[in-house]
């Protein structure tokens, strides 16, 4: 998995872009619930430069994934957790998390997936002092 630094746009896009792929797959909904409510200016990044994040994950999932895409979509706590580190900001973990919760709303279905990943942020995020 790449590396972006610490409080970045793209760090903080990544956690989003895990959470609308937690599920397997990525809805329309997710898509129009983060234009609708301004996700790319509250993370600071261009609308633009979320897509590229967003295929730059896929690419780092597939890259160490089987050939099944359900599996590729899955993330390990120790992944999860290196990930969630490149955000130490406790104003910005708020955001990203609400952004988050919002995006695995959008379809009105809380997956197993999608459930685990917030579950994973608000510990991490909590015990470190966000």
């Amino acid at each position: 998995m790449r590396n972006y630094p610490v409080n970045s746009p793209e760090a903080a896009a990544r956690i989003v872009a895990l959470t609308m792929l937690a599920d397997g797959h990525l809805s329309p909904a997710e898509l129009d619930v983060l234009r609708r409510s301004g996700g790319c200016e509250t993370l600071g990044l261009p609308p633009d430069r979320l897509q590229a994040v967003l295929v730059e994950l896929c690419e780092d999932l597939l890259h160490g994934a089987s050939l099944e895409w359900s599996q590729a979509c899955k993330v390990g706590p120790q992944a999860l957790t290196q990930l969630m580190a490149e955000i130490d900001d406790p104003a910005l973990r708020q955001r990203v998390l609400a952004l988050c919760r919002q995006v695995a709303d959008a379809d009105h279905h809380l997956s197993d997936g999608e459930q685990v990943l917030l579950t994973h942020a608000s510990t991490q995020w909590r015990a470190s002092g966000g």
